[in-house]
């Protein structure tokens, strides 16, 4: 993979399963199936709360499905989903290995 992937982790502290599984149905094309440019995810229970990990082919794809999918709907609220909003860490990352 090229070196223009782009790293992203979400920690919702005090999030839970349930709360993830009602976000996730919401900004996500369909179970099992990822957003455009989005290449891996992985999300579980974390010290004090919920993290989801993803990864972008690039910084512009993180940012097109931020801002039109992800951000807005999570503003107008997901029902049952998280009620805040997640500490983020951003990484460009150097390597990812399959």
């Amino acid at each position: 993979m090229a070196s223009t992937a782009y790293g992203v982790v979400h920690f919702f502290p005090g999030g839970t399963k349930e709360q993830y599984e009602a976000s996730i149905a919401a900004v996500h094309p369909g179970e099992g199936r990822l957003p455009e440019g989005q290449v891996f995810h992985a999300a579980g229970a974390s010290a004090g709360g919920w993290t989801i990990m993803a990864v972008h082919d690039s910084k512009e794809s993180w940012e097109k499905f931020s801002n039109e999918i992800l951000v807005p709907r999570m503003q107008a609220g997901i029902e049952g989903g998280f009620t805040s909003q997640p500490e983020e860490t951003v990484i460009d990352l150097y390597k990812v290995m399959p």
